[in-house]
């Protein structure tokens, strides 16, 4: 919070800046207003403004690998793959 390691007590208030790991990326929100109990993601959404930069267009599209030790693709899973990188169905 702020550039510091925070604390579960750590008290929050507008204007302070939070970084949060989520799933391997660092989300940056920037608290606009605080809220003294739970509501819901929609209300809770609006209390915050996500400063999180985009990720490199490279990062974007997932790559798809073959687990470690799977072996050489069978016959019916290379035509498989060859359907889905031409683009038919």
């Amino acid at each position: 919070m702020n550039g510091k390691p925070a604390k579960p007590a750590t008290t929050v208030v507008a204007g302070d800046e939070v970084r949060a790991r989520v799933h391997d990326t660092t989300r940056i929100l920037e608290v606009t207003r605080v809220i003294q109990k739970r509501v819901g993601a929609v209300d809770a959404a609006t209390c915050f403004i996500d400063r999180t930069p985009a990720p490199p267009p490279e990062a974007a599209v997932p790559v798809a690998r073959r687990e470690r030790g799977a072996g050489r693709p069978t016959k019916r899973e290379r035509r498989v793959l060859d359907r889905f990188r031409s683009g038919e169905r």
